[in-house]
């Protein structure tokens, strides 16, 4: 009879802990943004709730006339050219920060940067 209640008891803490483990969870954050100007100008939201909030957010930080770009669970990168920062750049959304860095970096290159630099990156949750 104990081993009986003893089970009970435990599959009762179970199925408690299962039905109250969503209000303890973390909200998932996997939204990001980055917004790229003229003349170097960029804003970057990352780990946002919703798409929409990392949006307005690198809109507000980017200062000027901002193109923007979303990631989800990615990572974004803008690249400069460094002669002339008002020039070529590039900008690019991959799964890993590695390939994202790279992709900017060639795409400024590509529209005529002589010294293409990182100018901004991020990565949102798992990217």
């Amino acid at each position: 009879m104990t081993f009986i209640a003893a089970r009970r008891r435990a599959l009762f803490v179970a199925a408690l802990l299962l039905a109250l483990a969503p209000q303890f969870a973390a909200p998932a954050l996997a939204a990001g943004a980055l917004a790229v100007g003229k003349c170097g100008a960029y804003g970057q939201a990352f780990d946002y709730p919703a798409q929409e909030a990392a949006l307005a957010a690198a809109r507000k930080q980017c200062k000027g006339d901002c193109t923007t770009v979303t990631m989800n669970r990615a990572c974004a990168a803008f690249a400069v050219d460094m002669k002339n920062p008002c020039g070529a750049h590039g900008y690019a959304v991959a799964p890993r920060i590695s390939s994202s860095l790279n992709a900017a970096t060639k795409k400024c290159y590509d529209f005529g940067g002589k010294e293409c630099v990182i100018r901004a990156w991020a990565c949102d949750a798992k990217g």
